[in-house]
C-alpha cells in the first residue's frame, strides 16, 4: 500500500466533495448536520483557495483529504481529516497527521475539534496521534472536544 499526498487544486473540487460526502455521511445522519457534508463544488473551490488541502492517495486512488490552517506563528488548526469509510482503520489518518507535522515544520501547537461522543475519533487522536483534550465546546446540540498536541 503506497500512500502519497497531493495538494488539491480547483479542478479537484468535485472529487473532494465526493470524498467529504462519503466520509461525513454518517456524521450528517447522526447529528442532523455536519460542516464537512453537503458542500457544493463552488463551495469546495472557494475552500481550496482559502486554505491548502491535501488529497490522500492510496495506491494512486484518492481516498481522503487533510487540511490545516495557520492561526498564528507556530500554531495550526487541523480543519479536516477525512478518509472514505472503506479505507478507514488502515493507518492512513495517522500517516496524514504525521505528514502535516512534517509539512508545517515551524509548528509548536496543533489544535482540532471533533464530536466528544465519537469515541473512535477521541481514541484515534489521543492514542494514535498524541493529542490531548483541553476543553469542551458546543456547536448547537453537539459537544465538541478541543484537542491539542504540542512539541
Amino acid at each position: 500500500m503506497t500512500i502519497e499526498y497531493r495538494k488539491a487544486v480547483s479542478e479537484d473540487a468535485e472529487m473532494l466533495v465526493n470524498i467529504y460526502n462519503a466520509s461525513f455521511y454518517s456524521d450528517h445522519i447522526r447529528y442532523g448536520a455536519c460542516p464537512g457534508y453537503g458542500k457544493t463544488t463552488e463551495m469546495m473551490k472557494a475552500s481550496i483557495k482559502e486554505q491548502p488541502k491535501y488529497i490522500i492517495l492510496c495506491d494512486n486512488k484518492p481516498v481522503g483529504c487533510i487540511s490545516c490552517k495557520r492561526l498564528e506563528m507556530g500554531v495550526y488548526e487541523l480543519t479536516c481529516l477525512c478518509i472514505v469509510p472503506e479505507y478507514q482503520g488502515k493507518g492512513l489518518g495517522t500517516q496524514a497527521v504525521r505528514f502535516i507535522k512534517t509539512l508545517y515544520e515551524d509548528w509548536k501547537k496543533i489544535t482540532l475539534v471533533t464530536p466528544l461522543d465519537k469515541k473512535e475519533n477521541v481514541k484515534f487522536y489521543t492514542e494514535k496521534c498524541g493529542f490531548r483534550i483541553v476543553s469542551i465546546e458546543k456547536d448547537g446540540n453537539v459537544e465538541l472536544a478541543r484537542f491539542v498536541t504540542e512539541r
